[in-house]
């Protein structure tokens, strides 16, 4: 490990050398509330919206504003206005913030009482005009829901979080950090170093890049000149699925490195371009690490990865958007893993056509009624999307039970859309804000093909693609043909913008049915909130 600390300290030093003059910034995290959102979409200035955390600077001041305080006494600010501890000063800012997430629910369908008990907290601040940091922290304990119950224990991995432990009577223990430290010398740079989650994309979902996974560590530089943004991002993945090599080392690692071009054409029009490259840190053998080869920033990854023989997993894509009105915009991306011209037009279903394309858009204050926001999505992914083939050493197969090391997974969690691949799936969201009162819908319909006992259609990402069912006549919901329901009605107080504590109260219904029968979900919830995050339970 000791050439991984050398090279994140170079690209410390390297960055610091960059800088021009100093300007205020922050960030907004891969969480966005609708009125960031709407912020984002509807200003009259052009953004960069398709990278988060999105990176604010001097321009973005409309984000920066600092809310009233309505309240004289120090409970009341601190209950109503405040963090719970703010420090202020010309050139320095810290805050503090007690984040709990208190939760109690019943599933009437498969009377289970479910309930959640975190406790959190959140620090972060500003260092001169250059530096912001935050770091978080969770612990907790829960019990969730059947069907999350059932993923959990079969991944051993709570979704988009960490590794759990059992407690009680059918629930689980674990835990969460993250934080990260960004630092912009000048207009034109912005470094940023972390454990955390990153997303690509305009959309609730992103076949890219998305945070549904568990924190990792990396090294990012955003430059942004002209109408371009460009962002080159090196990272360190958990692969669960390999047997360890020993305790001292813990899990196995791979590498993974990201390039994204971001190009505003013009007031209405931008398009984006990604590659990713993954590869195992080590194999039975010996340690490869982390590869030079990927470590120029302005490198196309293919030719790179064919002259090392192509051991690697390459993705690419590319993303648009298209603000059509005011309060109106369309996005879209589209996922690369492997294509073969003559095959795709054959219309053969050939296994190694790989991709995953979305289509969805954003629209803010419809029907003219303030803070009423509405998104609608469609996402599509092929069979064996985002899976990597055996690992083989020496031209033998490796035998690390069969899996691979560098498939697009983290903590045996899709870095892209959580429910892997065979599928396609149509959601909606609306939001809608009055005073304190928050509001939110979502429903999702959806189908896919799950995978038989000993079988491979294409949906589980961590399988190997070597153990295809077939070369030839794959199709989207191949398998064992499933469909899902899933929508969720929530209603919240807000107490406290600052770090949002809300008294919520919700409702979620759940439906998936196929030839073998229909697990179905009914569950009411009630709980006193505070979160920054995205978690998905939306599989």
């Amino acid at each position: 490990m000791r050439r991984s600390y050398k090279f994140f300290a170079l690209m410390i030093l390297s960055i610091v050398s960059l800088s021009a003059y100093a300007q205020s910034v922050t960030q907004l995290g891969t969480y966005l509330k609708p009125s960031e959102a709407k912020l984002l979409y509807t200003d009259s200035v052009v953004r960069h919206t398709t990278l988060r955390p999105y990176v604010l600077n001097a321009n973005d001041s409309l984000f920066l504003k600092e809310d009233s305080t309505t309240h004289k006494t120090w409970l009341g600010r601190k209950l109503w206005d405040e963090h719970l501890l703010q420090v202020r000063q010309p050139d320095f800012d810290l805050y503090l913030d007690f984040l709990p997430d208190f939760q109690v629910g019943r599933d009437f369908n498969n009377d289970r009482t479910t309930w959640l008990n975190t406790r959190g907290f959140y620090i972060g601040g500003r260092i001169g005009k250059q530096f912001t940091f935050y770091t978080s922290f969770y612990e907790n304990q829960g019990v969730f829901p059947l069907y999350v119950d059932q993923s959990t224990r079969t991944t051993g991995v709570i979704a988009g979080q960490g590794e759990v432990r059992n407690y009680g009577n059918g629930g689980f223990d674990y835990s969460y950090a993250a934080g990260r430290i960004s630092y912009t010398p000048s207009k034109y740079f912005n470094f940023d170093l972390g454990y955390d989650r990153n997303f690509i994309g305009d959309g609730y979902r992103s076949l890219l890049l998305s945070d549904a996974t568990a924190p990792y560590p990396y090294v990012k530089l955003t430059a942004t000149v002209w109408k371009l943004r460009y962002m080159m991002m090196w990272a360190q993945m958990i692969d669960r699925e390999s047997p360890k090599f020993d305790y001292q080392n813990g899990y196995r690692k791979k590498w993974g490195v990201f390039h994204y071009l971001d190009w505003n054409i013009s007031k209405k029009v931008s398009v984006g371009l990604f590659e990713n490259v993954i590869w195992q840190d080590a194999d039975s053998l010996g340690k490869r690490g982390f590869d030079m080869s990927y470590l120029n920033p302005l490198l196309f990854f293919r030719p790179v990865e064919f002259a090392n023989g192509s051991p690697d997993k390459v993705l690419v894509g590319m993303t648009a958007k298209y603000k059509m009105l005011p309060k109106f915009t369309w996005y879209g991306q589209f996922a690369l893993n492997e294509f073969t011209a003559k095959e795709f037009f054959a219309g053969d279903g050939y296994w190694g056509n790989k991709w995953g394309a979305q289509i969805g858009f954003r629209s803010f204050d419809i029907f003219k009624i303030p803070n009423l926001h509405f998104q609608g999505e469609v996402n599509i992914v092929r069979p064996y999307t985002y899976t990597a083939r055996k690992p083989v050493v020496n031209g033998v197969v490796n035998p690390n039970n069969g899996k691979p090391t560098n498939n697009y997974v983290h903590f045996s969690q899709s870095l892209a859309h959580p429910w892997g691949a065979n599928f396609e799936e149509f959601l909606g969201i609306v939001n809608y804000s009055w005073k304190r009162f928050d509001f939110r819908g979502q429903f999702t319909y959806g189908y896919y093909g799950l995978d038989p006992q000993g079988m491979n259609y294409g949906k589980n990402i961590l399988l190997p693609y070597d153990t295809r069912v077939s070369d030839y006549g794959n199709h989207i919901g191949q398998g064992i043909t499933t469909n899902l329901f899933y929508g969720d009605l929530t209603a919240a107080y807000v107490l406290n913008k600052k770090y949002n504590l809300r008294i919520e109260t919700g409702l979620t219904l759940r439906s998936e049915n196929n030839s073998n029968g229909n697990n179905s979900t009914a569950i009411i919830n009630f709980g006193l909130r505070s979160s920054f995050r995205n978690l998905y339970y939306d599989f």
